[in-house]
């Protein structure tokens, strides 16, 4: 259980022994881009990891952010994301090289295949996912990339990669909130050493509603996001809440000062039902 004296740099460490902060800023195509509050975030809370994709179509204004933010490049964690339309041993090199450019940055701490399946016609998912994995390893050897993982990725296709490839990924990023609680994945994941990174922690708004949120949050007297961020926090899992406004972030920021009791994560994780908020993957082979 995460202890109320971390913060906001606090870190997990990789299995190649890199340290990834636990807390991070999400970025989305949906609305999900302010140069504000990425700035703010990055000057003002004290947010030094920082989550894209290519498919977000942020990258130019987010690299214009970080730049100036005037926060050393040293002290950021950048994530960015591998979009399934440039699978393929040359295509995901270039694409990563022309993501770097677009963002000014010469690497990345962590770059994820963004989806397990190819989305265009294919032979093989599996097989698209194996070559993709092979650049990707070649990008890390070259340090463009300082660690690779996946994303969206089920146990199946992490045993696949695991098959197909010596090089286990180091994260593996999966919708995780109360309602989506894919105990299988974590406990997979554990057991591989691959870090767990939990996206959506508020259900895309859906659990700030929740009478049961709520009434936590009435306990502690806090925020029903607070409450769903520290809870994820204290899973172990590395969390990335999205917001586009200042005062929202300095909210999910403010999540280091207390813990949730055992009857309260307990409570939370009765909530399962299942439900996505975004694709569901576990129907792609």
């Amino acid at each position: 259980m995460l202890s109320p004296a971390s913060n906001i740099s606090s870190t997990i460490q990789l299995s190649n022994g890199l340290e990834m902060p636990i807390f991070g800023l999400g970025t989305s195509h949906q609305g999900g881009y302010s140069h504000d509050a990425v700035v703010y975030a990055l000057t003002q809370c004290g947010v030094c990891h920082i989550d894209t994709a290519e498919r977000y179509g942020c990258e130019e204004q987010l690299g214009k952010a970080i730049r100036e933010s005037m926060v050393p490049r040293e002290d950021l964690w950048i994530t960015n994301k591998l979009w399934p339309s440039h699978y393929g041993f040359n295509s995901a090199k270039e694409a990563c090289l022309k993501s770097c450019k677009r963002m000014g940055l010469e690497y990345f701490d962590l770059y994820l295949m963004h989806w397990p399946g190819a989305f265009e016609s294919c032979d093989s998912n599996r097989e698209a996912r194996a070559e993709t994995w092979r650049a990707l390893q070649e990008l890390y050897k070259e340090g463009i990339c300082k660690s690779i993982g996946v994303s969206n990725f089920m146990v199946c296709h992490l045993e696949q990669l695991k098959e197909d490839s010596s090089v286990v990924p180091h994260v593996n990023q999966v919708e995780y909130h109360p309602y989506q609680q894919p105990t299988t994945v974590l406990e997979y994941c554990n057991q591989e050493k691959i870090v767990f990174e939990g996206y959506c922690p508020l259900a895309k708004g859906q659990l700030l509603n929740d009478q049961t949120v709520l009434q936590i949050a009435e306990k502690h007297r806090r925020t029903p996001a607070q409450i769903c961020i520290r809870w994820s926090l204290q899973k172990g899992v590395v969390t990335i809440p999205k917001s586009t406004k200042t005062e929202r972030i300095r909210e999910n920021c403010q999540v280091f000062d207390f813990n949730l009791d055992k009857t309260d994560m307990n409570t939370l994780g009765k909530m399962h039902d299942g439900r996505h908020v975004t694709w569901d993957p576990s129907n792609i082979l």
